[in-house]
């Protein structure tokens, strides 16, 4: 299996390569050259995420040095659940994917514990320490940061949006220490994208340091987010004997396409349906098919404010036709109102309590259901409500219970940097590390 950049098919990789340049040399995103094809038979008697994983991910290892580990990777990687809950008090059949068990509290931690998983294999004998640059709306940052910390090969630079996220996220960014750096920046969140998307440019920096990515913009983060839809659409599959239909929590679109790519590949999966807060980049294309990033603006579902969503460029190089992806796609915006209504009448009438991005999906999942969409629909809830409970608790007027694994976060001292959202800013800070 060889993976080629979006912008130029000719920049050919194995699997090690694409994950360890995180981007491709002309600034493209990774893709794989061909897809494999499934059939749900061949899932038989596969019940668990790890071994789920191996079976879908083995072709995508193919041929790379990657190969013969792969079920180690995929033990390690996937030691906590994705559980699928049935929504009983729906006003129709559905149900909640939830992925927020991790160490950090969201679905980020998928990603990121494969991505150390493989990462850490990678430079098992290479004479350079790598530098991860992670530009982060929320989640992203924590989850790098839980994932990386402490190991030896290995430094972490953390780009967030200072006073764009929750409190509580902030902390999880900068808690860290030792070989975590995290850098509060004076800007918004595609800012800090463009800031490390140009540290990957900058020949100053590719001189100094060896640089590699952990955001979506990085192959290796997507395939293991299509493990949980291929495990819970098969689980659903083998239930009712029809495709679920999945609405998505969306922002730099990453968590989206590996749902995209997992039904691609043959997983039994409908219809898929984007939730976009007030950012409305995504949604204004499939509705209009001209492509017009905007700077973002800030929402209660802060992990979604993104303007320019990175893995669009993804996604157009699957369908580059746009009555094609018009066709593959579905996409509705949900603003702040609508967010404080949905969490708090979920919280009464379905006896749920959401993160304020997982009630972007809910809200969607409400006004399909008005528009007499049928079907088995999963509400995909990307992280726990008590990362906003200065959000979530006025609206719901209940106090959440907090994680074990997220108190002893918060327990924390915090150690960061502000920083302006320039790459001078940024490659002087690197540089002197």
């Amino acid at each position: 299996m060889h993976y080629i950049s979006t912008r130029d098919a000719s920049l050919r990789a194995l699997l090690s390569e694409a994950i360890a340049r995180g981007i491709a040399p002309d600034g493209g995103l990774y893709v794989p050259g061909e897809f494999p094809h499934f059939n749900t038979r061949q899932f038989d008697g596969l019940n668990e995420l790890p071994e789920i994983a191996e079976r879908l991910l083995a072709p995508f290892f193919e041929g790379d040095a990657l190969a013969s580990e792969l079920g180690a990777i995929c033990r390690e990687a996937f030691h906590f659940p994705a559980p699928l809950v049935t929504l009983d008090q729906a006003p129709q059949p559905a149900s909640v994917l939830e992925l927020f068990h991790g160490p950090t509290s969201a679905f980020k931690d998928f990603g990121a514990c494969f991505l150390a998983a493989t990462m850490e294999r990678i430079r098992r004998n290479a004479p350079r320490k790598l530098t991860i640059l992670v530009a982060t709306s929320g989640d992203t940052g924590g989850a790098v940061a839980a994932a990386f910390h402490n190991k030896p090969w290995v430094d972490v630079a953390v780009l967030y949006p200072k006073g764009l996220v929750s409190e509580r996220q902030a902390q999880q960014l900068a808690c860290w220490g030792g070989n975590v750096r995290t850098f509060a920046v004076n800007g918004t969140f595609d800012e800090c994208q463009r800031m490390v998307k140009e540290a990957f440019l900058d020949p100053a920096l590719q001189e100094s340091h060896q640089l590699s990515s952990a955001n979506s913009i990085n192959v290796g983060r997507l395939l293991p987010q299509m493990v949980y839809y291929a495990k819970s659409s098969l689980e659903l599959w083998r239930q009712l004997g029809r495709r679920p239909n999945y609405i998505i929590p969306t922002g730099n679109l990453g968590n989206a396409m590996a749902c995209v790519w997992a039904r691609h590949v043959g997983m039994p999966i409908g219809e898929i349906v984007l939730a976009t807060n007030a950012n409305q980049t995504i949604t204004d294309f499939l509705r209009s098919g001209e492509w017009q990033p905007r700077p973002s603006v800030a929402t209660l579902a802060s992990a979604m404010d993104v303007g320019n969503p990175s893995n669009m460029e993804r996604l157009r190089s699957l369908h580059p036709e746009f009555d094609e992806l018009q066709g593959q796609l579905g996409a509705s915006s949900v603003d702040d109102i609508e967010i404080r209504g949905t969490l708090r009448r979920d919280s009464h009438e379905l006896n749920r309590i959401w993160c304020p991005h997982t009630a972007t999906a809910a809200k969607v999942y409400r006004r399909m259901l008005s528009r007499g969409a049928r079907g088995h629909w999963v509400i995909v809830s990307t992280a726990h409500p008590a990362k906003f409970n200065d959000i979530v608790e006025p609206q719901t007027g209940q106090e959440i219970p907090v994680p074990p694994a997220l108190a002893k976060l918060l327990s924390l001292p915090r150690q960061e940097k502000e920083l302006e959202p320039t790459l001078s800013a940024l490659r002087t800070q690197l540089q002197q590390a």
